[in-house]
């Protein structure tokens, strides 16, 4: 079985945050005497350049028997930043090399760009949802092994929200809304638009780009806070 499949042993720290997650959200729904209150921690993360690949695509690029092999794990369970890397080109040539792959597999192969990595690339990229490609800008991708022309697939990611039915019931969210990101920092700013994310398999983590990482010194920043 590949490493692009769920044959992949979780590593340590990932296992704790889930089970620390389980043991709080059952402590909250236990039974009175048992039970605390839940209080979610929220992580924001920048979400730098990066492209999801389908198998089929995987080995068109990395050559027969490719296998996408772990770099660095991410904060969601089972997902990770992978050694293999591929250049992105776009209109009359424009390019941005090391552009690293994350796994596992994907049914449709995307590539996520920043604001300013689509104009260095000459594509308007659109701002969508993860995984909403119709009718979006292609671009060449280039591996060590070959090659691939999409026709569609480069979009900016719209900012999201990653949360399990235990933190949205605290927050009082659901799937599919939006809301805001409180940022404090040297740069103080509010993100309007945030789409929430609910799925059990989920760590409560924000995503945003690198733009907006920037933008409002997210790594420097003193707090976070999630409002409707």
């Amino acid at each position: 079985m590949s490493a692009t499949t769920l044959n992949i042993p979780m590593p340590r720290e990932q296992l704790e945050r889930v089970v620390r997650q389980v043991v709080r959200e059952r402590l909250a729904a236990g039974e009175p005497q048992l039970s605390v209150a839940y209080t979610p921690n929220l992580v924001v993360n920048i979400s730098a350049r990066h492209m999801h690949v389908s198998p089929d695509d995987l080995q068109r690029l990395f050559g027969p028997e490719a296998e996408l092999t772990v770099y660095r794990w991410l904060y969601q369970p089972g997902e990770f930043a992978a050694d293999q890397q591929v250049t992105i080109i776009g209109p009359r040539r424009r390019a941005i090399e090391n552009v690293r792959i994350l796994g596992p597999v994907r049914k449709m192969t995307q590539v996520e760009v920043s604001f300013t990595d689509a104009v260095a690339l000459g594509i308007d990229a659109p701002c969508r949802p993860s995984g909403s490609i119709e009718g979006t800008p292609g671009c060449v991708v280039v591996g060590p092994k070959g090659s691939i022309e999409l026709k569609q697939g480069v979009i900016r990611a719209e900012r999201h929200v990653h949360m399990s039915p235990a933190d949205a019931g605290v927050y009082g969210f659901k799937d599919g809304q939006y809301v805001k990101l409180r940022v404090e920092s040297d740069c103080p700013t509010t993100f309007e638009r945030l789409l929430c994310r609910v799925d059990p398999r989920f760590l409560l983590e924000v995503h945003l780009d690198t733009d907006e990482g920037n933008a409002c010194d997210l790594v420097g920043a003193d707090g976070v806070e999630l409002l409707g």
